[in-house]
């Protein structure tokens, strides 16, 4: 009888190791995937399996904790919403011009946010946290921007562009973050 309990103790000892072994990576996992969306299977693809993936974006929930993120003022908000109904009036004449400051006022206003603005892909990296929903439009925006750059871009292209750079423009000027400070006075 003793040697069957010891038995039954061993094996909840055993299951109960294993369980506190593969939970938090599963739960860690699950996380990261309700939290980056697509951006989780993209970076997957990009990097040398899944526990560098997971590392990157750790890393990036590491920076983006860091920075000091705010919501524009009420003021700003209709500034940019302003300047950005021009740009899409401007596509009409300019749709090339159009896109190129599509392309400056998001960075505008990411900089404006807190985000740092040093290169396309810190921009990504540091956006994938909290806008990993848009994130697939900043880049199909930026990649036909290159395309137009090098004079391969149709005007269907940059109609798409901008309708790529709207929906990233409009999460950044309305949405929420989790990390956000108050707005700016």
């Amino acid at each position: 009888m003793i040697s069957e309990i010891l038995i039954i103790a061993i094996v909840i000892v055993v299951v109960l190791a294993g369980a506190a072994l593969l939970v938090p990576p599963f739960l860690r996992r699950k996380r990261l995937r309700d939290r980056f969306g697509p951006e989780y299977d993209r970076t997957l693809e990009h990097t040398e399996g899944r526990r560098a993936a997971e590392r990157e974006l750790l890393q990036r929930e590491r920076r983006h904790d860091s920075l000091e993120l705010r919501e524009l003022t009420p003021e700003r908000k209709n500034e940019v919403t302003a300047d950005w109904a021009s740009v899409q009036e401007r596509f009409v004449d300019e749709p090339a011009d159009a896109v190129r400051e599509a392309d400056r006022l998001v960075t505008t206003v990411m900089a404006e946010r807190g985000y740092p603005t040093e290169g396309f892909d810190q921009q990504v990296a540091d956006l994938s946290v909290e806008h990993a929903a848009t994130l697939g439009h900043y880049r199909d925006a930026h990649d036909i921007a290159v395309k137009q750059a090098n004079g391969q871009a149709s005007t269907e292209d940059l109609r798409t562009a901008i309708v790529h750079y709207r929906a990233l423009f409009l999460e950044l000027t309305n949405g929420h973050t989790a990390h956000t400070k108050d707005t700016v006075s």
